[in-house]
């Protein structure tokens, strides 16, 4: 019975294990899924989209405990890194980096300063953006969605998909379809 239970103990962290991110030498955790770009979200947006992915951005910053907490528990776990694979194309910025950033409004910054411009406070900061976006707006503009902090895997899983799912755009807001879903999958 032991044998069984360390069997399946070490299967758990050996399937969650092929996720995990790494720490980068910004002190960033570096998932799979992430993808190494110029950082001008144009052309980010314009390859997500030929892709038939949807552009996520994600602000992090170095010895962050809730960027850890996501890259450590939520992230890895199957569904959510799977999911993510699939339909996003995902860029990181570090929220007190030098690495230029071109916005979609064409203003070019240091990451620490775009950051600051699009006025995010918190980390990890997700945006979520949609398929086009107007040459005249920025990030913050644009976004259709923000996932401000760390949250549990229902609601990051839940965001996801409504993201995808284009939610932003019925009259179901995400409070209730999250609630709705994971009514759903209480069952």
């Amino acid at each position: 019975m032991k044998r069984f239970l360390l069997a399946w103990v070490m299967g758990i962290f050996a399937v969650s294990g092929a996720y995990a991110a790494e720490l980068g030498d910004d002190g960033l955790h570096k998932a799979s899924w992430m993808r190494d770009t110029f950082k001008d979200l144009s052309e980010d947006l314009e390859e997500a989209t030929a892709e038939g992915k949807r552009l996520m951005v994600i602000i992090e910053q170095r010895g962050c405990i809730y960027c850890q907490q996501m890259h450590e528990d939520v992230f890895p776990l199957e569904n959510i890194a799977a999911f993510i694979e699939d339909n996003y194309f995902v860029v990181q910025i570090n929220m007190f980096g030098d690495v230029e950033v071109t916005d979609f409004d064409g203003t070019t910054l240091p990451e620490k300063d775009m950051v600051r411009k699009w006025g995010a406070l918190f980390t990890p900061m997700i945006l979520f953006f949609p398929e086009k976006v107007a040459d005249d707006q920025s990030a913050a503009e644009a976004s259709v969605a923000t996932m401000p902090g760390a949250f549990g895997q229902y609601t990051t899983f839940n965001m996801l998909n409504w993201v995808v799912e284009k939610g932003y755009d019925g009259e179901e807001s995400f409070q209730r379809y999250h609630a709705r879903k994971f009514a759903e999958q209480s069952k």
